[in-house]
């Protein structure tokens, strides 16, 4: 089958110093992308070169570069507290960045779009595993509406240039991430990077315990960056929401947007004592019940990007472990 990208195309990551764009470009490279012997380039602008909340910076970066390929990994991000305390924020900053890279995408002949958005877009109470029609099937998780509503609006606005203008472009929908290039704010961070920073500190200072959010019981799925990377590469080459072969809704419309996880989750509690071990932390994991433990469950159906032919390879205590490993020779 002909892949839809090609070497030689100019490559366009928005979001290419953050942890998902800078591990796109990573995979991009050892697939052979973005080798001028090849005739191919990658663009990926920092946020002082490019700043993508700029719609006539936006505009005017796309007329000059002209690039051939778009993969949208930019906007804003956070846990609980951060989205909880900077609604505004999220909801227009993710909208304004997704408008102007998409909008200028299709008006400037880019030949294929990849958007990047998030699990947090399924209704909190959905039926497990979670299936992409289950979207807008009910109410969103309060803790990260503003982030999830701006999401959906990514996926939409996807779907609508597809329908109206035949504007190739696709949505993929990651579970939670972890993985090199991670934020490890205190506040700030998700919380795989929350633990891993918590735990290393706690073991550092030889700390008698560690306070965690919540009870611990909730259950949620986590997906290595670098399989991520691997399933958007895939997607880029290889689907096409057109073709018959490719997967459709259980009415047998046409999919815009397809789930990318692991299948497997895993208990809160139980992900804590990992990263305790892992950091080799030996005190007590206390849990703060005053703190809110967010959707009971998550975990995406990914049956359809599975038939596509993606599958992840990094388990969950190899990935955590090779995340360890980075962070340490970066010390």
């Amino acid at each position: 089958m002909r892949k839809k990208i090609n070497l030689n195309d100019k490559i366009f990551i928005a979001g290419g110093k953050g942890m998902v764009g800078s591990a796109i470009i990573r995979g991009l490279k050892k697939h052979g992308y973005g080798n001028i012997k090849n005739g191919g380039q990658i663009l990926a602008p920092s946020s002082t070169e490019l700043n993508l909340l700029d719609s006539q910076a936006v505009k005017e970066w796309f007329k000059k570069n002209k690039p051939s390929v778009t993969i949208l990994a930019a906007g804003k991000v956070g846990g609980i507290i951060a989205n909880s305390s900077l609604p505004t924020d999220f909801i227009l900053n993710n909208l304004k960045i997704q408008n102007n890279v998409m909008e200028y995408s299709w008006l400037y002949g880019v030949k294929r779009l990849l958007f990047l958005g998030s699990s947090c877009i399924y209704p909190k109470n959905s039926q497990q595993p979670i299936i992409e029609e289950y979207l807008l099937k009910g109410e969103l998780e309060k803790t990260n509406e503003w982030y999830a509503i701006a999401k959906i609006a990514g996926i939409k606005l996807s779907q609508a240039l597809r329908q109206q203008h035949n504007f190739d472009s696709i949505s993929l929908m990651p579970t939670n991430l972890y993985g090199p290039n991670d934020n490890y704010h205190p506040i700030n961070s998700h919380v795989i990077a929350s633990f891993i920073k918590k735990f290393k500190d706690a073991a550092k200072a030889n700390s008698s315990s560690v306070t965690c959010w919540g009870t611990g019981k909730p259950l949620r799925e986590f997906l290595h960056v670098d399989d991520l990377a691997s399933a958007a590469i895939f997607c880029l080459e290889n689907w096409d929401p057109d073709s018959i072969d490719s997967p459709r809704d259980s009415e047998g419309n046409i999919l815009n947007y397809l789930n990318v996880g692991t299948g497997k989750d895993i208990s809160i509690k139980n992900l804590a004592e990992l990263i305790a071990k892992l950091t080799k932390y030996k005190g007590l994991i206390n849990w703060d019940l005053s703190k809110p433990d967010g959707t009971p469950r998550k975990l995406l159906n990914v049956e359809r990007i599975k038939k596509l032919g993606w599958e992840p390879t990094i388990n969950l205590k190899e990935g955590i472990e090779r995340t360890l490993s980075e962070m340490d020779q970066k010390i």
